[in-house]
This record gives structure tokens, sequence and C-alpha cells, in this order.
């Protein structure tokens, strides 16, 4: 079992800046693939950008692309997503998700791909 637990959302405007974390726990998170979704009231749940644990390899939707990062930090079990330019429809609940069985890749944008979700951390983006 892997807990995960995000942290870091909030009300920012337009422009802003928000690094969002994922604190893992449970076991190690060797051969894994973390991912971050989110979801806006009335919308289904969406892909936004995920990381292969060993080896660093990131994949993004294309609506963030150049705007959010991915990351890792192995000695705190901790996956990141660092978002820049933010948009009012990047509002939404940021989840973070863990996937086992990566076998190197970081191309996983389903949520059925996933095995582990954290509760969710809301972003709000004022306009």
């Amino acid at each position: 079992q892997v807990q995960l637990v995000e942290s870091g959302g909030g009300l920012v405007q337009a422009g802003g800046s928000l690094r969002l974390s994922c604190a893992a726990s449970g076991r190690t998170l060797s051969n894994y693939a973390m991912g971050w979704f989110r979801q806006a009231p009335g919308n289904e749940r969406e892909f936004v950008a995920t990381i292969n644990w060993n080896f660093g390899s990131t994949y993004y939707a294309d609506s963030v692309k150049g705007r959010f990062t991915i990351s890792r930090d192995n000695t705190r079990n901790t996956v990141y997503l660092q978002m820049n330019s933010l948009k009012p429809e990047d509002t939404a609940v940021y989840f973070c998700a863990a996937r086992s069985n990566a076998w190197g890749s970081s191309r996983y944008a389903k949520r059925y791909e996933y095995d582990y979700w954290g509760l969710g951390t809301q972003v709000t983006v004022s306009s």
C-alpha cells in the first residue's frame, strides 16, 4: 500500500505560481510512475503530468506544457508540481497518483493506469 498526501494548494491571481507537493509513504517508489491529475467542478478528472521515479522522464498534457514542471525528491519520497503562469482555467482540485510497475516509462495518462490516489488539494486562480 502507498499513502499519498497532497499539499500546497491555495488561491492565486492569474499569472502567479504555486508549487504542489505529494508526500508518499508505505513503501519505496522504485519502479513507480507518479502522476498529477486535476478535476474542475462538473468536469472529468484529467491528466496533467507524470514522472518515472527511477529515470526521471516526464510527460505533460498539452494544456500545461511549458508552464508546469513535475519533479521528484528521492530522499523525501515526494513529488512536486511547479505551476507557473497560472490561468483561471487551471482552477481545480489537484490529485496525486502512483502507479506500480512503470518499467521505465512515464507515459501513463489514464486514470485507470494508476493504483493509488491522494485526496487532493484545491487550486483556485482568480482573474
